[in-house]
């Protein structure tokens, strides 16, 4: 598999990459409005995505990750046709190695492949919250907050 940053061209590849981890996991709980604009937050950085081996810009997206300027890992998702792979922690690597400094991610509690995977790179809880936005419960989330090793 292949890391780069993500292109203007790759933004439809990635939707579709994210409807299909919607479908399967409720990831983003509610399906955005404007799903491209969700996978560019304001204040980001950089997103990079994982593909098959020299795949074109705008093709099959395997992952996604971004940061944002405050050094937040965020919109990180693996298709469910690729997970196994070592897409997420790839993701995770590439982002990490793009700063020196520690990133910071949010993960709700119903997160718990995800939480798991954090766990077993080294990324350490520093406290938990509850959003503004509801779980698919129809509760406010609990969001546990970690920080990169």
């Amino acid at each position: 598999m292949d890391i780069r940053p993500r292109t203007p061209a790759d933004l439809p590849a990635c939707v579709e990459a994210l409807a299909a981890v919607q479908a399967a996991d409720r990831y983003p709980v509610n399906w955005p409005a404007d799903p491209g604009a969700w996978l560019t937050p304001d204040g980001m950085t950089t997103a990079w995505i994982a593909t098959e081996p020299d795949a074109a810009p705008g093709q099959a997206v395997l992952g996604h990750v971004a940061i944002t300027r405050d050094l937040e890992l965020t919109r990180l998702f693996v298709t469910p046709a690729a997970r196994g792979r070592g897409v997420a922690a790839r993701l995770l690597e590439t982002a990490r190695a793009s700063t020196p400094l520690p990133l910071k991610l949010e993960v709700s509690s119903e997160g718990r492949a995800a939480i798991g995977l954090y766990e077993r790179l080294g990324w350490r809880r520093v406290g938990s919250s509850r959003a503004t936005w509801l779980n698919a419960a129809g509760e406010p989330a609990l969001l546990h907050h970690y920080v990169s090793p």
